[in-house]
């Protein structure tokens, strides 16, 4: 059985764009979501929802496999989106994609600092969008002592 990703990442409700994990290991997370067929989806800009979008998926994901890791979403407290880069996007929007999304990120560097991942969220035979994404301690996150998480000042 795999975790609730509500509990793996720090969004509630209709934030938590993720469905479920597929699978995941030391280095790779494997989630499905299909909200982006909702009509009230957070992110939505009037009537559409662009696929850029598709990097709070990804995002959702590392987030996810950063609290696998480590054991609770808690110890990822303080962590924050640094960067994306090398984004390529192949549609303009979700809303005209039927099949669910599947999001997988891989781990291409750890350190004690931050994790870089490699996105990609595609849709049936369709790559939605591609990329890089690193993930940083918050320079103003206290560090936590052992048995504790990580709390902003």
């Amino acid at each position: 059985m795999h975790p609730s990703v509500e509990g793996l990442i720090p969004h509630r409700g209709a934030m938590c764009l993720l469905d479920s994990v597929e699978s995941w290991n030391e280095h790779t997370i494997v989630c499905r979501a299909t909200s982006h067929r909702r009509p009230d989806h957070p992110l939505r800009c009037g009537a559409d929802l662009y696929a850029l979008c598709a990097i709070e998926y990804g995002s959702q994901a590392v987030a996810a496999h950063g609290s696998l890791l480590a054991g609770s979403v808690s110890a990822q407290d303080g962590r924050v989106l640094a960067s994306v880069r090398d984004v390529v996007i192949n549609v303009a929007v979700l809303d005209d994609l039927v099949e669910p999304l599947t999001v997988r990120a891989e781990l291409v560097l750890a350190h004690d600092h931050g994790r870089i991942y490699d996105i990609s969220v595609t849709a049936g035979s369709t790559t939605v969008l591609t990329g890089r994404i690193v993930v940083m301690a918050h320079p103003l996150a206290k560090e936590a002592s052992p048995g504790e998480s990580r709390v902003w000042p």
